[in-house]
């Protein structure tokens, strides 16, 4: 079934069960152009104000952007970089990680269900469960080698600005 990766296979033409009908296909004349992006801005100090923020931009848009979160461009960089060079790992590789089982806390697919679709997403995924970390990293993809690192690296700062914001029960942030 790694086979079915878009990342392992090199294609001279777009696979036809990629191609949506063209009544499934997003409509870009209906694209709005001049629609902001809702932003969440970490460091302000006034944490009611920043679950708000949040609350409002999930309730409204069902995504925002996040700035100051404490994450060093260099590590989101460094990230990227062991990203791409895990998509890049020989097929094989990536075989022994392969799963269409929604249950696996780890797995490498492709699409949303293979198994059931008839038109597949063009993407690949790796799907971890990250909480806590030292029940999940030993599971972790060993390549490439820097993957495990880089991960806990940049996990182990958003979980601290995410600790931030859990002041009070009463912003739903805090974990259940």
């Amino acid at each position: 079934m790694a086979e079915q990766l878009i990342s392992t296979a090199v294609h001279e033409q777009l696979p036809e069960n990629y191609v949506r009908p063209e009544t499934q296909r997003p409509r870009l004349h209906e694209v709005v152009s001049d629609a902001q992006i809702p932003v969440v801005d970490l460091a302000d100090p006034d944490r009611a104000a920043v679950v708000a923020r949040i609350g409002e931009a999930c309730t409204t848009h069902g995504f925002f952007q996040v700035i100051n979160h404490g994450v060093p461009v260099e590590l989101m960089d460094a990230m990227l970089a062991v990203a791409y060079d895990f998509f890049r790992l020989p097929p094989e590789e990536k075989a022994k990680l392969y799963s269409d089982d929604p249950a696996k806390k780890m797995r490498l697919s492709t699409s949303f269900n293979v198994r059931k679709e008839t038109v597949h997403n063009w993407r690949d995924y790796l799907r971890l469960h990250c909480h806590p970390l030292e029940q999940y990293v030993p599971g972790w993809p060993a390549n490439p080698p820097a993957f495990r690192m880089m991960l806990m690296g940049e996990l182990t700062i958003l979980l601290s600005s995410q600790l931030r914001l859990q002041t009070t029960p009463d912003m739903h942030l805090v974990p259940s």
